[in-house]
């Protein structure tokens, strides 16, 4: 193929690619936020990283391949990176045309009446940590060339302009590829909201995001603030820290345009709460140890009528990581190139689960005593040995349709094991089911995460490293203490002489 056959439809006006296939791919790498093709060698892989060290930390499944082979290439395939020997990788060319195919709404084929001018030669290569992602698809009746307009606050002058872009879709994909690249669940996050936002300015005849006023701004507060009402006829409240969060990320990209100089205002300034609200939130999703200990006797228990005794024991290995490793729910899913989760067990039989958290830091959790027969009753039953060997590269959670189970396999597991918990509740303590018919994956860290703080006092940089919070604030917000706390202590300290 040749690449100056196919246009850039993103730029203004429209950009022929460059003539090579290498340059075409470092060009698309820089569109659209990742890499799509990198041949290493060890010599490479040295002259990026200051040691060896380094570069096995920040390439692993690179580093690892290079141990048995000269070369290694790393390509963009169906969303994220893949890295395989040479000899077993797709050509440079074929990588580039899936890629120009898969982005189809940006790049087309050039009509023999284009008479767009010629893609830069040498445009730099962006090399990122993680992959990006792209704002399409936009909500249901959004048209994409919606965003694709800057608004009456976008700054014309390209001498202040740092993003050097004149549109909102291009500015809103540079935001996300330095805001959010680091780490998938905040980009997820971020393109929810802003997604949300555009559907909202939609309805409401606004936009794009650069031309809202802080009025619009406000107004969008409100809605998102106001009652609904479901199917059913109920009202319900949204919960202030999911408003924080959303006008948290409208607020982030608003003050970061501004910085950067893409906007000659910030409409959004002081619309979120920020760090003061971060710093007065308080969980609340607990279960009582009640609760929890009705719940490990079910686990503990028999399997309930129609399920099996395989699916029995998977359920109780997967209840018992996230009640005993404090666990976020996307923490368990299997991914295939760092091979995690995984567990290692030392000399004296202890088991740590490795994990990969949020911003793609590595976190290991030594599990209690209490929690491994069901963890090694389970690997029997599946025909694996009760302890992991080093060398096992397998998922921790098998599934029956595929090698693993997803994130959303793994909340209904849990779900139901709370549901069956319920279900057996006495029915004159209605506190507990209602409580267990509403908790979920995360009240479970929320115990760990107060077990730890709150009745065995470990110290908090202890515990922040056990959650792998990025603040010893979000840690400490755990020894915060309700009024009947507060009372006790009060009592404790000044009781009746």
């Amino acid at each position: 193929m040749n690449p100056s056959d196919w246009l850039d439809t993103g730029c203004r006006p429209p950009q022929r690619l460059p003539d090579s296939v290498d340059a075409a791919l470092g060009y698309l790498a820089h569109a659209l936020g990742h890499p799509l093709y990198c041949r290493w060698t060890l010599a490479a892989l040295k002259r990026g990283c200051p040691s060896l060290a380094d570069a096995k930390r920040e390439h692993p499944a690179v580093f690892a391949l290079l141990l048995e082979h000269d070369t290694a290439i790393e390509y963009w395939e169906r969303g994220r990176l893949r890295v395989v020997p040479e000899v077993a990788a797709p050509s440079a060319a074929t990588v580039l045309e899936r890629a120009l195919r898969q982005h189809r709404r940006r790049f087309r084929a050039a009509a023999p009446d284009d008479t767009a001018g010629n893609a830069r030669e040498g445009t730099a290569v962006t090399r990122t940590g993680a992959p990006s992602q792209d704002l399409a698809p936009l909500p249901a009746g959004v048209e994409p060339a919606w965003l694709a307009r800057a608004g009456r606050f976008a700054n014309q002058v390209p001498l202040t302009n740092t993003l050097g872009v004149s549109d909102d879709a291009q500015a809103a994909k540079l935001f996300l590829r330095e805001r959010a690249s680091h780490s998938p669940h905040t980009l997820r996050a971020y393109l929810s909201e802003l997604r949300r936002l555009a559907a909202w300015c939609r309805r409401e005849g606004l936009g794009p995001f650069s031309d809202l006023t802080r009025q619009d701004l406000i107004a969008y507060r409100d809605a998102l603030q106001a009652p609904r009402q479901d199917a059913a006829g109920a009202v319900t409240r949204p919960a202030p820290a999911s408003v924080s969060r959303a006008l948290a990320a409208i607020s982030s990209l608003f003050a970061w345009w501004h910085r950067v100089g893409y906007l000659t205002v910030n409409p959004a300034e002081g619309l979120a709460a920020g760090r003061r609200a971060r710093m007065t939130w308080t969980p609340v999703r607990f279960l009582s140890a009640a609760a929890l200990t009705h719940c490990d006797a079910v686990a503990a228990g028999d399997a309930p009528a129609g399920v099996p005794p395989v699916l029995w024991m998977r359920r109780r290995a997967i209840w018992t990581l996230y009640r005993y490793g404090g666990v976020r729910l996307a923490e368990l899913v299997w991914q295939e190139e760092p091979a995690l989760p995984h567990v290692e067990v030392d000399d004296a039989r202890q088991w740590t689960l490795h994990v990969l958290g949020k911003g793609n830091r590595l976190r290991a959790i030594p599990l209690p005593g209490a929690c491994l027969p069901a963890l090694r009753a389970y690997r029997n039953a599946m025909g694996l040995p009760a302890d992991p060997p080093a060398a096992e590269r397998l998922p921790l959670i098998h599934s029956e349709r595929g090698p693993a189970l997803g994130a959303s396999g793994l909340y209904d597991e849990v779900r139901a094991l709370f549901a069956l918990a319920a279900a057996r509740v006495p029915a004159a303590d209605r506190a507990m089911r209602a409580a267990l018919e509403r908790a979920s994956t995360h009240w479970l860290r929320h115990g760990y995460a107060r077990t730890l703080v709150v009745d065995h006092d470990v110290p908090l940089p202890v515990a922040q490293a056990l959650l792998g919070h990025a603040s010893v604030q979000t840690t400490a917000a755990y020894a915060r203490t309700g009024q009947n706390e507060a009372r006790a202590f009060v009592e404790g300290s000044f009781g009746a002489s």
